[in-house]
């Protein structure tokens, strides 16, 4: 594992930036605002990320704006980029303020050009319709962009694909537009999925961000809106939804007369009833909900427990996903008495049974005491690690100018010289001192030269003084030291507290939460191989696997900063903690977060950084969930078709706080497998083979297909890096083993 490579791996993250900007700006007002961009801009947030939206935002402005439209398009990103540099680590650069600064500054600068405009009145509405755009972007793409604010990413996907289809919408093709058709589909599929209050709000906001945007007057916020309500209401059932959909937008062309809204619909609504039924993940109040395999079934109180507790353990998981995946776990396939007493609910129970139930019964309520203990315990500490953050003054560095302040109370003061110096030439000694302050700084000490010669001519104690300055320099250091590291300090102890109240969390979360599997369901294999780079005897990589008492089947890769020994230990480590965490019930986020911050304490010793690559496959749903921190990309394989599975984030160990790692959710069909590398075994940039070999293996022994792609790594690669490889299979419906 090199640093350079963990560096390579924010290219992507620079990239989708960069790359979505640049698009949005060719989505404009009619008054030639790019409100989406700026959006786009404020979302990215400060650093490396922000500076890669503003490159964008550039290169759209320097495609689709004219010189008079890009000069305060740019003038306002570059505001919203210092505003959010300034302001990181203040309550102004929370998701709410920000956006509201990404709206003010807008407001401030294009204000100018409206209050100078011949017809202010009249250029003002279009200014405020766009600042507001700007400040909804700005709020809803923030968590496509941040990890670990706990909000759902679900509603900015939904507006920047809005957004982007916006830009397709004066595209016309014998007078239809695609663009404003698959809007029409997007808002009428947001309806069906959430529901008649939610869906008509979001079918609402899309139409009136394409009036805004010029399309038509008016007309498609009263359009989609009708469409949207009527989509809500059939929630569950297509084709009616889709049929009062199309009803409402004819209601609404006759009444705005815009004819080209209706073919556009009817085709919009024909790819609607032509849509996979696993996208169809709306609250279908009047039917059961689907599971996996599309079959109708009647959730019970466990379930909504599992799917709660599922959802605190994960946290980013989209809404939509969660209710498509809700059913089907193993505790709904029960054993056939479990079974058999859903469908005769009335059946009398025995004495046996009653004593079951009812120490079941004193187990539950244990569990649901010992949770509330355990969360009460999680806020105090929450509360502690909030305390922490307020009333302290934010810390700065002193500033130099004390050093000389200093060194002239000590010598200068019973000078016979110091009215001459001090009253009479102030403004010559003053900048004869602020001239050597750079050169102080840099060497450490002072020396004659570093001062002009008119000074050390007058003064008669330049000896005395400069060792002067030299002493409080050297106290000036050590005192900006003490500051740095009790800063630090103080903020790994808020890190720790707000770590220790997320454990504290998931632990109660797990207390009353049903197995996802048993001992006897959802049987895997696992092979694992390791080879040591060429010149070195022992591996730097480590695998484990293993399962947990909940039946969750857990495989860890961890590859540790160098090679040989030292390598070894680091990613040894990292796995054994990692598993007690996980066996003891921790939500592998929290997990990984809370190993993440001990890393980075530790790293400021040693300098070391780790990856970690972790799959977490739930037998009962059948989805495997991949966690990197700074790893190699993992492939799913099923047949011929193989997914890659990539990450963005840095190795444990480089990223200070409580930073998130990469989630990928997936689900590992019977007969697939599951694979694990490190970044020695291929280069991410040029792993294709290795696709092609997945592609073409037909075989269905995880340890063989383990070997062989050690075996070509080495042929390929030349062992320059330590290699690990990590593959389970889920063996198909009818194979059981013994």
């Amino acid at each position: 594992m090199t640093l350079e490579r963990a560096r390579r791996g924010r290219l992507p993250v620079w990239g989708v930036r960069f790359f979505l900007t640049g698009a949005l700006a060719a989505v404009q007002t009619p008054a030639g605002f790019a409100p989406f961009a700026l959006g786009c801009v404020s979302a990215a947030g400060p650093g490396s990320c922000g500076g890669a939206a503003l490159a964008g935002a550039a290169a759209g402005a320097a495609l689709f704006l004219n010189f008079t439209q890009a000069l305060p398009f740019l003038a306002v990103a570059i505001l919203i980029l210092t505003a959010s540099t300034a302001l990181q680590g203040w309550a102004l650069a929370r998701p709410r303020a920000s956006a509201l600064t990404a709206a003010g500054l807008f407001l401030a600068v294009n204000g100018i050009y409206v209050i100078q405009s011949l017809s202010p009145w009249a250029d003002l509405g279009p200014c405020l319709g766009a600042a507001g755009l700007t400040g909804a972007a700005a709020w809803l793409f923030r968590p496509l962009f941040r990890r670990g604010e706990g909000r759902n990413p679900a509603d900015g996907l939904l507006a920047l694909l809005a957004a982007l289809l916006l830009g397709l919408a004066d595209f016309e093709v014998l007078g239809f537009s695609p663009g404003r058709g698959l809007l029409c589909l997007l808002a009428v599929w947001a309806a069906y999925d959430r529901g008649p209050a939610a869906g008509t709000a979001a079918a609402l906001l899309l139409g009136l961000a394409a009036d805004l945007c010029g399309l038509q007057g008016g007309s498609f916020t009263a359009a989609w809106g009708l469409a949207g309500l009527a989509a809500g209401s059939f929630a569950g059932r297509r084709a009616l939804a889709a049929l009062a959909a199309l009803a409402a937008v004819t209601a609404g062309v006759l009444a705005g007369n815009v004819p080209g809204l209706l073919p556009e619909t009817a085709a919009a609504m024909a790819v609607f009833l032509a849509l996979p039924r696993r996208l169809m993940g709306g609250r279908r109040t009047s039917r059961e909900p689907l599971d996996r395999q599309g079959r109708s079934g009647v959730r019970g109180p466990a379930d909504d427990q599992e799917t709660g507790t599922r959802r605190r353990e994960q946290g980013s998981v989209l809404r939509g996903l969660e209710r498509t995946g809700a059913c089907g776990t193993a505790e709904d396939q029960g054993t056939g008495t479990r079974r058999r007493e859903q469908r005769n609910p009335l059946r009398w129970p025995g004495r046996g049974e009653r004593t079951g139930s009812r120490r079941t019964a004193e187990e539950t309520e244990g569990a649901v005491r010992w949770r509330k203990q355990l969360d009460r315990a999680a806020a105090a500490l929450r509360d502690l690690y909030d305390s922490l953050g307020r009333g302290v003054p934010a810390s700065g560095d002193e500033n130099p100018a004390i050093i000389f302040d200093r060194a002239a109370e000590r010598v200068c003061r019973s000078c016979s010289l110091c009215e001459l110096c001090w009253q009479r030439e102030y403004t010559g000694t003053f900048n004869a001192l602020n001239d050597a302050t750079p050169y102080l700084l840099e060497r450490g000490r002072v020396l004659a030269r570093d001062f002009p010669v008119y000074f050390t001519g007058r003064c008669i104690h330049l000896t005395e003084f400069m060792t002067a300055v030299n002493g409080e320099l050297s106290a000036f250091l050590l005192r900006r030291q003490y500051r740095r590291q009790l800063e630090e300090t103080r903020r790994s102890a808020r890190g720790q507290y707000a770590q220790l109240s997320e454990l504290l969390t998931a632990t109660a979360a797990g207390l009353t939460a049903p197995a996802s599997g048993t001992a006897e369901s959802g049987v895997c294999r696992v092979g694992a191989v390791l080879r040591p780079r060429e010149g070195e005897t022992v591996c730097g990589d480590t695998v484990t696997s293993f399962r947990t008492d909940g039946g969750l089947w857990c495989l860890l890769l961890a590859d540790g900063m160098g090679s040989g020994e030292p390598a070894r230990k680091e990613s040894a480590m990292i796995c054994r903690l990692l598993q007690q965490f996980l066996e003891a019930g921790v939500a592998p986020a929290a997990a990984l977060k809370t190993l993440n911050s001990a890393m980075a304490l530790r790293g400021t010793e040693t300098g070391t950084f780790t990856t970690i690559d972790l799959c977490v496959y739930d037998p009962g749903a059948g989805e495997a969930v991949f966690y990197k921190f700074g790893a190699a990309p993992s492939y799913l394989k099923k047949g011929g078709v193989v997914r890659r599975i990539t990450g963005g984030s840095l190795p444990a160990g480089l990223q200070g706080g409580a930073a998130a790692p990469d989630v990928t959710r997936a689900s590992l069909d019977p007969g697939g497998f599951a694979v694990m590398i490190s970044d020695g075994v291929a280069d991410p940039e040029e792993d294709e083979w290795l696709m092609n070999l997945l592609a073409g293996w037909s075989g269905e022994d995880p340890q063989v297909l383990a070997g062989l792609i050690l075996q070509e790594s080495v042929r390929r690669e030349k062992l320059r890096d330590d290699c690990g490889v990590q593959v389970l299979y889920r063996p198909p419906e009818s194979v059981r083993e013994v």
